[in-house]
């Protein structure tokens, strides 16, 4: 095998692997629910976890910014509801306040300010709603 075909692959590698991670970004985090159905009523606790897609691992720490709950799932974007953020129970889990008078599939809307990534990551996770 020639020695300098063996460095420069590993040279390559080596860019590729920096190039790979300096491309990381909004897109290799997700919101997940951490319960999907909930009862409506006042003051209902919608939880999501933000989860690092590459290593599986919750991300803690981020920096909630814009909820936004609306009905859009059942055809009536314009259905909207307050929302607070509350803490999370769980380390990577972040918690949300919302008065929720009418059973369907409720869509939150939320952003998060991750540290050590420059996009702002957005997730849309539906809940199920009922009586």
């Amino acid at each position: 095998m020639n020695p300098k075909f063996t460095v420069a692959g590993a040279v390559f590698a080596a860019v590729v692997s920096l190039n790979t991670t300096a491309f990381a970004g909004a897109n290799d985090y997700t919101f997940e629910p951490v319960k999907a159905e909930v009862k409506k009523g006042n003051g209902v606790m919608l939880t999501v976890r933000l989860v690092h897609k590459p290593s599986g691992k919750p991300v803690s720490d981020a920096v909630i910014v814009s909820p936004r709950v609306d009905m859009s799932p059942e055809g009536m974007a314009t259905m909207t509801a307050s929302v607070t953020a509350d803490a999370g129970a769980e380390p990577g889990t972040y918690g949300f306040t919302s008065d929720l008078a009418m059973a369907g599939r409720w869509l939150l809307t939320v952003s998060a300010k991750v540290q050590g990534e420059q996009e702002t990551v957005t997730g849309k996770v539906t809940f199920k709603v009922t009586d």
